[in-house]
Parts: C-alpha cells; structure tokens; sequence
C-alpha cells in the first residue's frame, strides 16, 4: 500500500492535465492516498481519474472515500486493486451523479454498467460461473398484489431463488407500479416473501446481454428504478434479511424504508467488474452520501440495520 500523500500535494499534482493523467489504473495508479485535512482548498483544475482515499476527516471534495486508519484502508485498497477499471469508473460514476438530478443519474448509470459487462474484470468474473445449471422456476406468480383501501402492496415473490431479481421479475414489479402511478390515491407498500427481501440481481441471468445498445435501450425503457422515483411520497419499503444488490438499490427510492434488525446490506457489484446498476448510484447516494456509498460499492462489505439506521440508508427499524 502506497504511503499518503500530503492533500495540497495531490491539489498540485492536478494542476496540470499531464500530471492528473498519470492517476489512473492505466498509468500505473489504482489509487491515491492522501492525508486527511480540514483547510479548504479551491477545486483542483483536473480530475483525477483513480480513487482518492482520504486517510483522516477532509472536506476536500476531491476525496472519494474517507477513512479513519491505514488499517482500515486495506480492505478498499484491496478491493480496488482487485478490480481497478471498476472501481475507477464507479468513482467517476458518483462523482458526477453527486452534481445532477436522479433520471440523469440513471441514464449514467446504466450507460456505464453497459460498458462494463464486456469488460475484461466482469468477463473473469462470469468465467468462474459457466456451467452452473438453473434450476427450475415454480408456477407462480413473481410478484404478489393485494389492496385495501388505498393500499397497494407488492410482494416480490421468489423465496426459492432468494426474491432474485431477474428480467422477468422486473417485469412483474414494473406492472405493479405502473398500477399504483395510474392511481394517485394509492400507497404502495413493498416487501419480499420468504427469507429475505431480495438477495440481487440474479445471477444465472448474468452475461446474458450481449448488446450494450440494447441492454442501455432496455434499462431505459422499462425502470423499476424510474417508476420508483415517481411514487417515493407514497411509497414504503420493508425489509429484512439480504438485502443485496438490487436489494437494496432499489427499495432506496421509497421515501419510507423500514428494515428488521436482521437486515444486512450489501453492494457486491464492484468485487464483480461492475457498479451498481439498478438505479443505487441515484437512489442511496442522497441517502448516505458519496463517501459512504464509494465504501460500500468498493469494499462490498456487509452493513447492518443498526448501521443503515445512523447512516440514513433506512429510516427505521421495527419487527413485524
């Protein structure tokens, strides 16, 4: 692990474009380290391309991921040498979805998550995975609708597959919502059957999209993401369990969500030479934050109720 530079240091390193090209994973540089410091200092004049992990408390915003120790550290470092182009990107990805509105950012989102499925790091990754048999899909409906009075809830219903989010899962929450945004009087409350709300994205379906056009096009036009944003005043989440992925990404956008204590989440999409892609990079950055969210991307790490609740990745916990 590389020793911290001093910020004003970095801030002069970035003060030409020829010297701030240098901080990238194709140059040789994963990441940068700098000390932690609270003078505020003008924004740089370039970017850097690379991760920038402050070791200490900064205001500096060129910071991408804030910690308290070098120890502390080395899981990020790890996880970004690991996956260099991903976490890069991701970086890049949040820092301009900080500066712009939530259907810019998922237009963003989804035109990088595109690119990065024929990436070399996502390639690798889905190579360990090739021959797994799927399983069968049971005779039932994926998603469960009941109503009473002016609620609406929606049930994601694959217990056996962990509530998986697969296309046509997707499909199936789309239609529930369109309901509920045909209607201004409903309330939607949204849960998942079984052991958990959902444990992501599912993961048999993954490599399957092999033109990044249209898997952009697809994203674009069918959005449970997009849906969800447009109900977030009368919309509720409840969760508990996994709550991977998509998991948590997209129940994010309900302006209520209420977790169990045996909630964990997790952002597993980098370890995968991915970001985030079902809308996490606009729904849960207002909630926690550029920082927050580039350590859980980046880090994959598991985070509990207890620490979702501080955070403001939910809003409370209760038992049901």
């Amino acid at each position: 692990m590389n020793e911290p530079l001093a910020m004003d240091a970095l801030h002069a390193r970035l003060g030409s474009p020829a010297s701030a090209e240098a901080l990238s994973p194709l140059a040789g540089t994963p990441y940068v380290l700098v000390e932690g410091a609270e003078t505020p200092l003008d924004p740089p004049r370039c970017a850097p391309s690379c991760p920038v992990i402050a070791v200490g408390p900064s205001n500096a915003d060129v910071v991408d991921v804030q910690v308290n120790s070098l120890a502390e550290a080395e899981p990020v470092v790890d996880a970004i040498e690991r996956n260099p182009i991903a976490a890069m990107t991701l970086v890049r990805l949040l820092r301009h979805n900080a500066r712009t509105d939530v259907p810019d950012r998922l237009f963003a989102e989804s035109l990088t998550y595109s690119t990065l499925q024929h990436g070399a790091e996502f390639q690798a990754w889905l190579a360990g995975r090739q021959g797994r048999p799927r399983p069968p899909e049971p005779d039932a409906p994926l998603v469960l609708l009941s109503r009473a009075g002016n609620e609406l809830r929606v049930t994601l219903n694959r217990p056996h597959k962990r509530n998986a989010y697969s296309a046509e899962l997707r499909d199936a929450l789309c239609e529930a919502l369109q309901l509920a945004a045909d209607d201004p009087d409903v309330r939607v409350v949204l849960s998942g059957a079984g052991a958990c709300f959902s444990a992501g994205g599912d993961l048999d379906e993954f490599g399957e999209a092999t033109d990044a056009g249209r898997a952009h096009a697809s994203r674009m036009t069918r959005s449970a993401a997009m849906l969800m944003h447009g109900l977030r005043d009368r919309m509720e989440a409840r969760l508990h369990g996994a709550c991977i992925g998509a998991g948590i990404e997209l129940p994010a956008f309900a302006g209520t969500v209420k977790a169990r204590a045996d909630a964990f989440f997790v952002l597993p999409e980098v370890s995968m030479g991915l970001v985030p892609g079902a809308g996490g990079t606009a729904s849960i950055l207002p909630r926690i934050g550029r920082r927050r969210l580039c350590w859980m991307a980046l880090t994959g790490a598991r985070v509990d109720a207890e620490t979702a609740l501080s955070w403001g990745l939910v809003d409370e916990i209760v038992e049901w």
